[in-house]
């Protein structure tokens, strides 16, 4: 059995494959229906309508329904695609057993423990017939797939056959007149029984036609599985097949095997064979009895349903072994080995291969190897436990296919020819290999380097050899291990065909090795690989279950095309894959190479291959667009691209600035025009910059362009235009910007804030005007600032005036130079040329004969509005800044040495943010909104404000500031860590960080110290800013990261306990919890000689207060801890002689030191063991349950009872 999908659920009832999907359907005994994708191993729907379990469910053969029936008495008709039920059958009055589709009518069959099968039609939603004969509860029944009959069993012990054939008619071509009233008044007989088939001694669970032939097969509760014969007037018995140890639950034919599979309460699958009516093969299980098979309508599959789930399985192997050889294929099918030329598609037989009598399954040809210059065939099964035989063809015969030839056999579990007339067979029981010669007499055995579970070719003299983890290259010459790979379970291995390359392949993955083994690429799928070949490009091609996909060797992959069934490819050649189908049968599939090709050439910097494949291929889609953008090649996408906004997008990445202004051009949005203009301004395109801030009307921002450019001609235009539009800030903004000390008093005075323009006209010496305003303002004349020296506010002089930025010269790209005329034919280079310069003004006459660059026409719009005052007011809403005009020009002159904008590379901070989980290199990369969100996760942290200093550290001490000139920005490096001169360029190491580990340790120490000295709040202080430091440290071992963790434990006892003290010294009024506060603070962890002192503070507190027991317990603790210090020695002895007097205690505490118990970190008081608690999911302090989602009193970070998965502090902890 080939087990290829397993669920565990409920005990599953019923079950139905989809004719074309890989999908099934369990019904379940607790009511749930589940849809199942198999291939894929997904739940993909669950239906849960039905009250009790639903033991029959099937599946509309073209129709998007299916159909269940329970033990609610409900028949119900569903649409998988709109996930609900259509409607409800209601009819029968008992358990629904099973329900079924006719292949043809809108027919449903039910039977039921009511002793009734009902026929429904489920179109018209009524019951047609109601079939009864039965005297006992009907297990099942079922359609025949092809004739008009049902077939049903029952607890009656018989089975019974009925002739629906009266009701088909009837159905086709209702009767009329006279019959029609016959039967409406005595009632028609629609349904008749054919054959009542006895002969089990218990009652029948199951029966089912044959697909083909005019068989039935039954199972009983008397754990015989019966076959029956029929013909036109009668059926009987034909044999009984023994075997089940219990009640056999449910049998069927299988559709292309001359095989019974039975299942059965005894936890057993049992195949049959028809012809010999003998067991073929056992399945069980452990634990699960088996309930129902369900066979799949077109593929090889089976299906079975038990107490704890299903199982969808294959009982042989359709793989056909073949071995290719230049343009030969030989391959097995149908028990003979055959040869087919691949040039001239010619399939021919060679010889009989499979010996008669092996009935069992899945003795097959497993594998197959070819010697060309011998023209010797080894076949590998897995007859008597592995082995094979070897035939040497006589080379006049191929093709001819009448030879007969004896095969010499041999035991092993692989054999592969690795020479002209020498051949490997593995012998795993001693770990060796045999060769032998073409006699199949053993000439060397060699011991292998590895325990090998299989050997494959691997060169002339060499094998590559398989164990469950690794393969190795071995040479069997000079017993040399030429090379070795860690790989999951391999089952195929795919050589290149210069024997460069090999692709080893598993169940879900395909790696890519050199000769020697050396690690090319890995390749992972969610969906079962089947076979694959490499093409001449040296492109690996491969098939899933349902995909023909490629692997380039830098392990890009993709899809070719979409496969209806499994096949088994055998060459590529150009652009047609050869294959074998399940059925052994040659195939040719032409593909479309075009895209990988295309891929193939970018990763080989062909770049003519990829210019020529831009002019003439239909290259096209999202994905190309997407790769070629994540390939850093945005300009290539440009060409394949129509729409304007993702060329807007592509033109901006990839710095083409012409392109850009076409696409925004039609676009015309807002957004764009700013994008277009935030681009240009970085790459110093003033003219552009002008252009699309026109466009937008931002006089803000065009404004101030014009401030940093210097062009005070066109900002006092600017000014005009504020007036204009009667703007008072921008016309005060824009005279601020031109230093004009007048127009801004002018501006002050008319806005009535007279104060502002009285003391602007004082501090720039207009002497006649302050006056002049002072007079205005009579007692209200605001005093200047005495003792101050006034500074004018002037704006600073621009470092460049005017014009474009200085821009580097670089030669055009192949794709920049190349690509430009693609689609438009080849442009005169002195016409292209001509207006090539990107001038300081955008000198580009409009329809109108309007410059483009020039404002002046906007203001003579307004004065002739200032002189039409009376008539029509200001009439701003006509007003448009710049005319329509053509998009600015740029040079695409490819010959002449022409500014191409280098594309920008990844920052250095978003790689670490990439690479990393850990939040202290998220910080330090200044990406603090992705470190806190990490440090949430991992520990819970809400509180941030005490780490914010932290974060800015972290960040500031991982790059290093230069300062190129004065009025250039300061330019940041980052730092790396571990960084050396011989570190590649392009290779980025993790960020440096200014915290460490061994600085935690001298915090501690200090911390210590002040403990000693009685600094408590100091102290506290200290390993508080451990705690906070604590989740942005990161070591690099396992050993340190277990001392991060065990240095928390530690600093949360004393933060802990020096709250406690200090809470304790804070309190006058209250004796009891003074005594209290003392003693939880000698159950903190704490270095022995503060455990010393606090007990001895615990005592001392204590024995005042007259609580003599309490203090000699703390007294006798000191005692056992051995002090060194005489003096507190002394104290404890002198403590316990006085408290042995008297051991009472003259207050009650709640304290009891003989029950163990942790303090809550927020109202300190004992929580016992055995009492509900909740914990921070940092520092790990405990807290009493109403704590729960406050912020912890210990480290002030994390929330209590918070989420987490845990701290993370190493890039060992990731990988």
């Amino acid at each position: 059995m080939l087990t290829k999908f397993e669920t565990k659920s409920n005990r599953v009832k019923g079950l139905s494959f989809h004719s074309k999907r890989p999908w099934i359907l369990a019904s379940l005994h607790s009511g749930v229906i589940q849809l199942w994708d198999y291939r894929m191993g997904t739940l993909i729907d669950r239906f849960d309508e039905h009250d009790g379990p639903v033991r029959g469910v099937h599946f509309h053969k073209s129709q998007p329904l299916f159909v269940s029936g329970g033990d609610d008495y409900q028949i119900k008709v569903w649409n998988y695609k709109e996930h609900r039920c259509l409607f409800t059958l209601l009819g029968h009055l008992d358990y629904i057993r099973t329900v079924q589709f006719h292949h043809e009518c809108p027919w449903i069959v039910s039977a039921s423990d009511d002793q009734t099968i009902r026929l429904w039609n489920w179109q018209s939603r009524t019951c047609i017939a109601v079939i009864t004969g039965h005297n006992h509860y009907v297990m099942c029944a079922s359609f025949h797939p092809k004739e008009d009959l049902v077939v049903s069993a029952s607890l009656d012990q018989t089975i019974r056959v009925w002739d629906i054939g009266a009701l088909r008619k009837r159905t086709v071509s209702p009767a009329e007149g006279l019959s029609q009233m016959n039967n409406d008044l005595f009632g028609s007989i629609d349904v008749v029984v054919k054959y009542v088939l006895e002969g089990h001694d218990r009652g029948v669970n199951w029966a089912s036609f044959h697909p083909t032939l005019p068989l039935l097969v039954s199972g009983a509760d008397d754990r015989q599985v019966k076959l029956w014969r029929m013909n036109e007037t009668k059926a009987w018995e034909v044999d009984t097949l023994r075997g089940h140890m219990n009640n056999v639950s449910c049998v069927m034919f299988h559709a292309k095997q001359d095989i019974i599979v039975s299942n059965s309460e005894d936890k057993s699958i049992r195949v049959w064979d028809v012809t010999k009516r003998t067991g073929i093969q056992t399945f069980r299980r452990e634990h699960d009895r088996f309930w129902i098979l369900a066979a799949h309508p077109e593929m090889n599959l089976l299906a079975a349903g038990h107490d704890s789930g299903m199982i969808v399985f294959k009982l042989e192997r359709e793989r056909p072994a073949f071995a290719v050889s230049g343009d030969s294929l030989f391959y097995c099918r149908d028990r003979f080995l055959r040869f087919y030329e691949i040039s001239t598609q010619r399939d021919s037989q060679v010889i009989p291969i499979r010996r008669p009598g092996s009935t069992s399954l899945n003795q097959s040809p497993r594998s197959l190897s070819y010697s060309p210059t011998e023209t010797a065939v080894l076949i590998c099964s897995d007859v008597d436990g592995g082995s094979y035989e070897l035939y040497v063809i006589p080379k006049d015969s191929i093709g001819k296919g009448d030879s007969m030839l004896e095969a010499k056999r041999g035991l092993g579990t692989s054999a592969i020819f690795i020479a002209r007339n020498r051949f490997a067979v593995l012998d795993k029981s001693n770990n060796q290999v045999l060769v032998k010669n073409l006699k199949n007499e053993v000439v060397k055995k060699s011991g292998l380097p590895i325990p090998t579970d299989a050997i494959f070719y691997a060169g002339t003299g060499n094998l590559l050899c398989w164990s469950e983890d690794r393969v190795v290259i071995f040479d069997l010459q000079q017993r040399l291990l030429l090379g070795d790979l860690q790989t999951p379970f391999v089952k195929y291995v795919v050589w290149s065909n210069d024997m460069e390359t090999v692709a080893l392949l598993s169940k879900h993955a395909i790696i890519i090795a050199s000769k020697k083994l050396v690690h090319q690429c890995t390749l992972h799928e969610t969906i079962r690989i089947k076979s694959g070949a490499w093409d001449e490009n040296g492109v690996f091609i491969y098939t899933t279950l349902n995909h023909i996909k490629y692997c380039l060797p830098n392990g890009d992959s993709g899809i070719i095309r979409t496969l209806d069934v499994p096949i088994y490819m055998t060459k590529v050649s150009g652009d047609t894959i050869f294959c074998l189908d399940r059925d052994g049968k040659n195939r040719a599939i032409i593909i479309d190479a075009t895209e990988y090709i295309f891929k193939l050439s970018l990763f080989r910097k062909r770049y003519d291959h990829v210019m020529s494949m831009i002019r003439n291929s239909q290259l096209c889609g999202q994905a190309m667009i997407a790769y070629l953008q994540q390939k850093g090649f945005p300009e290539v996408a440009l060409h394949f691209v129509k729409d304007e906004r993702t060329r807007f997008n592509l033109a901006l990445e990839s710095g083409n600035i012409q392109i850009a202004v076409a696409s925004a051009k039609v676009i015309d949005e807002k957004d764009h025009w700013y994008r277009l203009g935030v681009e240009s301004l970085r790459q110093g395109n003033a003219g552009i910059v002008e252009y699309a801030y026109q466009r937008t009307k931002n006089f803000e921002r065009l404004s101030f362009l014009y401030l940093i450019t210097g062009n005070i001609e066109k900002l006092s235009k600017m000014l005009k235009i504020a007036e204009v539009k009667n703007d008072v800030m921008g016309q005060f903004h824009n005279a601020l910007y031109l230093g004009d000390v007048q127009e801004r008093v002018k501006i002050l005075e008319n806005a009535g804030h007279l104060p502002l323009a009285y003391i602007t006209a004082s501090v720039h010496g207009l002497q006649d005007v302050a006056e002049r305003l002072a007079a205005e303002l009579g007692d209200n004349v605001p005093s200047l600032p005495v003792g101050k020296v006034h500074s004018l506010l002037m704006p600073p002089k621009p470092v460049i005036c005017g014009g474009d930025w200085s821009l580097l010269r670089v030669m055009k790209g192949i794709f920049e130079g190349g690509l430009d005329n693609v689609g438009r034919g080849d442009v005169d280079e002195e016409e292209e040329g001509a207006d090539g310069d990107w001038g300081e003004d955008l000198d580009m006459v409009d329809a109108d004969g309007l410059q483009n660059g020039d404002v002046s026409a906007i203001l003579e719009d307004g004065e002739e509005a200032e002189g039409n005052e009376e008539e029509g007011g200001w009439d701003l809403e006509d007003l448009d800044l710049p005319p329509e005009a053509d998009t600015p020009r740029v040079s695409v002159n490819s010959r002449s040495s022409v500014f191409v904008a280098p594309t920008p590379g990844m920052p250095v901070s978003q790689i670490w943010t990439q690479r990393s989980s850990l939040a202290a290199e998220h910080a330090a990369a200044g990406n603090f909104d992705t470190a806190m969100r990490l440090l949430s996760r991992q520990l819970g942290i809400r509180n941030f404000a005490p780490m914010k200093s932290l974060f800015v550290d972290l960040h500031t001490g991982s790059h290093t500031y230069l300062r190129a000139s004065s009025s250039a920005p300061v330019v940041s490096l980052a730092v790396e860590r571990g960084w050396n001169e011989s570190a590649s360029p392009n290779v980025r190491g993790p960020p440096v960080l200014v915290f460490n580990f061994s600085q935690l340790e001298e915090k501690l120490r200090a911390g210590y110290k002040a403990t000693t000295g009685g600094k408590f709040r100091e102290a506290m202080q200290l390993f508080r800013s451990i705690l906070h430091t604590i989740p942005l440290i990161v070591v690099e071992t396992r050993r340190e990261v277990d001392e991060v963790k065990e240095l928390i434990v530690i600093v949360r006892e004393y933060v802990l306990g020096l709250k406690m003290e200090i809470a304790r010294k804070e309190i006058k009024d209250n004796p009891v919890r003074q005594q209290e506060l003392a003693s939880y603070f000698t159950h903190c962890n704490l270095q022995m000689p503060h455990l010393r002192l606090a007990l001895l503070n615990a005592m001392t507190v204590c024995y005042k207060a007259r609580n003599l027991a309490t203090a000699a317990n703390f007294a006798r603790r000191l005692l056992e801890t051995n002090p060194t210090n005489e003096n507190q020695a002394r104290s404890a002895r002198q403590v316990l002689q006085a408290s042995e007097r008297n051991m009472t205690d003259a207050t009650q505490l709640n304290y009891d030191f003989r029950n163990p118990f942790v303090v809550c970190g927020a109202t300190h008081v004992p929580i016992y063991r055995g009492q509900k608690d909740v914990s921070c999911p940092y520092c790990s302090t405990r807290f009493v349950p109403s704590q729960e989602g406050q912020l912890c009193a210990v480290c002030d970070l994390a929330v209590v009872g918070a989420d987490a998965s845990g701290l993370l502090c190493s890039p060992y902890q990731i990988r």
